[in-house]
C-alpha cells in the first residue's frame, strides 16, 4: 500500500513538472493543491478550538465542582463538548492527512532525476543541506542553509500568531514550545532532501497567509456562536429559505 502511494505521488509530481517545467516549482504547486483541499478542514478545526476557548471558564468550573467525582465530571464535560460540537480527534485530522504526503516525499525525492532542481536556487532538490555543505562548502550551500533557516522560522511564526488570543501564561508556554520546535526543525531540516524543505516552507507560508486572511474571521464567528451556545441562546444559521407560493384554492 505504501509503495503504491509513493509511486502515485511520484507520478503526480512528474505530471506537474511536465506542465510547469521545473521540479522545485512542481513541489510548490503540489503543496498549494494540498493546502487548498485542506482549507475546509482547517477552518472547521479553527472554529472548534475557538468555541472551546469560550467554554474554558465553564470547563474549569466543572473540574473544580466535580473534582471528587471523575465519572460525573466526564459526563458534564461531554455535555459541553456536545453543545459546542467539539471533537478532539477532528482537530488532529489535517495534520494526519498531511503526514503521509510529507514522509512520502523522502522517497519521492530519491525517485526524481538527480539533477532535478528548483531553477538556479537549489541545483538539486534530492540533496540535503548536509550533502551540499560536504560537497560545495558553506558558501556553495548557502541557498540550502537559508531554506533550512526558513524551515525553523516558519515553524515558529504560526505558533506565535496563535498566541494573540491567549492569556499571558499560555502565551509564554506557547512561545517557549514554539522556540523549541523551531530549533528541532532546524536540526531535522539539515539532513532531509531539499524537496521536503520546499514542501514545508511553502506549506508554512500558506498557513501564515491563511491565518492573516481567513482564520481570524473564522475565530470571531466561532466565538460568537460559542457564546450563544453557552448562554442557551438560539444559534443563527445561514439558510436561504424559499418563499412558499400560496396554494391555489379549489373551486367548489
Amino acid at each position: 500500500m505504501w509503495d503504491w502511494f509513493v509511486n502515485f505521488m511520484t507520478q503526480v509530481l512528474a505530471s506537474i513538472q511536465g506542465f510547469c517545467g521545473d521540479w522545485g516549482l512542481a513541489v510548490i504547486i503540489l503543496t498549494v493543491i494540498i493546502r487548498i483541499l485542506l482549507v475546509p478542514l482547517m477552518n472547521k478545526q479553527t472554529a472548534s478550538m475557538a468555541r472551546m476557548q469560550v467554554a474554558q471558564p465553564k470547563i474549569q468550573e466543572i473540574q473544580e465542582k466535580y473534582a471528587d467525582d471523575p465519572t460525573r465530571q466526564s459526563e458534564e464535560m461531554q455535555k459541553v463538548y456536545s453543545d459546542l460540537k467539539f471533537n478532539p480527534v477532528a482537530g488532529c485530522l489535517p495534520i494526519f492527512l498531511q503526514m503521509p504526503i510529507f514522509f512520502a516525499l523522502f522517497t519521492v525525492a530519491k525517485n526524481v532525476p538527480a539533477d532535478a532542481s528548483f531553477y538556479n536556487i537549489l541545483p538539486s532538490i534530492t540533496a540535503s543541506v548536509s550533502d551540499m555543505v560536504a560537497s560545495s562548502g558553506w558558501i556553495g550551500a548557502l541557498s540550502y542553509i537559508l531554506f533550512d533557516v526558513a524551515f525553523g522560522v516558519l515553524t515558529f511564526i504560526p505558533m506565535m500568531m496563535n498566541t494573540m488570543n491567549q492569556s499571558d501564561e499560555q502565551k509564554n508556554q506557547s512561545l517557549m514550545m514554539g522556540a523549541v520546535m523551531a530549533v528541532m526543525m532546524l536540526w531535522f531540516g539539515w539532513s532531509v532532501p531539499s524537496a521536503v524543505l520546499l514542501y514545508y516552507d511553502a506549506s508554512a507560508i500558506w498557513q501564515v497567509a491563511q491565518q492573516k486572511l481567513i482564520t481570524q474571521r473564522v475565530i470571531d464567528k466561532a466565538k460568537e456562536e460559542g457564546e450563544r451556545r453557552m448562554s442557551g441562546q438560539p444559534v443563527e444559521v445561514d439558510v436561504i429559505r424559499k418563499d412558499k407560493k400560496p396554494r391555489p384554492h379549489k373551486k367548489g
